[in-house]
């Protein structure tokens, strides 16, 4: 069963900022999201769970430098994203 994204207005702008900076990760962007929805735990994401002031959270790999953090609810379904960057902005 294939998860939903649910998209906050904070992390759109936070998104929409990425993109700005690093047009030319457009398509990784896309294609990391599309994976999350199918597969979360597809190797190829990288997921695994934060520590310490983000205990609770996951976070999921565009490439080696940048970073998707979020929520992962695993009984609704649901991924929600909560931010996008590089290793020292998302942490």
């Amino acid at each position: 069963m294939p998860y939903q994204l649910v998209f906050t207005d904070n992390y759109m702008r936070r998104a929409e900022r990425f993109i700005r900076r690093h047009p030319e990760l457009r398509n990784q962007y896309a294609k990391t999201l599309a994976l999350l929805e199918l597969n979360p735990h597809h190797p190829s994401l990288r997921l695994h769970a934060l520590a310490g002031p983000l205990s609770g959270m996951h976070s999921v790999s565009i490439n080696l430098s940048y970073r998707i953090t979020l929520e992962l609810l695993i009984q609704d379904q649901q991924i929600i994203p909560i931010n996008v960057g590089d290793h020292d902005t998302v942490y």
